[in-house]
């Protein structure tokens, strides 16, 4: 009876101990161990800001906001530039996410970017590829409607991308220079292959436009000039006596085309002052062509022009007293 009593005892009180045991494990778990600390989900948000800066809708974003900036700074043909956006390529090579502010969920990203225009499209100088190390900087848009991107170094691909011209047209005078057509009327370039055509290409003279509120400056509807006489602006908005001049005589129109391209292949590797200085001139130069009684003058101010502006690049321009 005394040895089945302390048998029965060691069952007992290995029974509790096991009890005891199931009972500490069930209790003494963290509710929260599961779960990532601070440390944790800010290196798991990591993956997502890279996924930012080299995602498609990121490029998509880019690319729309590459054309968005050229046609602004060409000053019309918004619409056509918007559509041609989604037949153009683009690529970014090594992008890198090089900041990321958990705040504002903005991630600050930089890469190699190049854009390629769809077939019978160029820019001044017939190149239909374009690239620049550029900047970029993904965040929500403040109104919620979805990310917006900010593009910085860009403008070595967006001045060209404002001369944008189809390859078909030629200049129609032998003085004309070997440069693209500009934009300034509706008409889809050529597919090749079997790839799809592109969405209408405003049309117009060799020279690229410049800026808005320039004489210069392509109009809003898309008229081409009669054929004797192309200058690189759209004749069917030409206001000033030195414009309707110019639109009348193919020599003038000539004259036009190869300072407007003087002025961009300039304005294109010029530094902030030469650009600075190309614009004030400009305005000068439009007035004093529009003061002209006589042919012969407005040709005398577009040659002057011409060596004005290869002056400033060269760092030979002097103020006129």
């Amino acid at each position: 009876m005394r040895q089945l009593n302390w048998t029965t005892i060691a069952l007992i009180g290995g029974l509790v101990l096991l009890l005891l045991l199931v009972a500490y494990f069930a209790t003494g778990r963290n509710a929260d161990q599961d779960k990532l600390t601070d440390g944790q989900v800010s290196n798991a948000a990591v993956p997502s800001g890279e996924k930012a800066c080299a995602s498609k809708s990121t490029y998509d974003l880019i690319k729309r906001e590459l054309f968005r900036r050229a046609a602004q700074l060409r000053g019309s043909d918004q619409a056509a530039y918007d559509r041609l956006s989604a037949y153009a390529s683009l690529r970014m090579e090594n992008p890198v996410m090089e900041s990321e502010n958990a705040q504002s969920k903005a991630v600050t990203c930089a890469g190699s970017l190049s854009l390629d225009l769809p077939p019978g499209v160029v820019v001044v100088g017939g190149r239909r590829s374009l690239s620049a190390d550029v900047d970029y900087t993904v965040q929500p848009a403040a109104d919620g409607s979805g990310p917006v991107v900010l593009l910085r170094n860009a403008d070595s691909i967006i001045t060209p991308l404002a001369t944008l011209a189809r390859t078909a047209a030629q200049p129609s005078t032998p003085q004309a220079p070997q440069a693209p057509q500009a934009p300034s009327a509706p008409a889809a370039p050529e597919p090749t292959g079997d790839e799809p055509a592109p969405p209408p290409v405003p049309a117009a003279p060799p020279a690229p436009p410049p800026p808005p509120t320039s004489s210069i400056e392509p109009g809003p509807t898309a008229r081409a000039p009669t054929t004797s006489a192309r200058p690189s602006f759209n004749c069917a908005n030409a206001r000033t006596s030195g414009e309707r001049a110019v639109c009348r005589d193919s020599g003038l129109a000539s004259l036009d085309r190869q300072m407007a391209a003087e002025f961009f292949r300039a304005r294109g590797v010029a530094n902030a002052e030469q650009r600075a200085l190309l614009d004030r001139t400009r305005t000068r130069f439009l007035a004093y062509r529009d003061r002209c009684s006589s042919d012969a003058c407005i040709a005398d101010a577009y040659r002057g022009r011409i060596a004005e502006i290869r002056d400033i690049m060269a760092g030979r321009w002097q103020p006129q007293r």
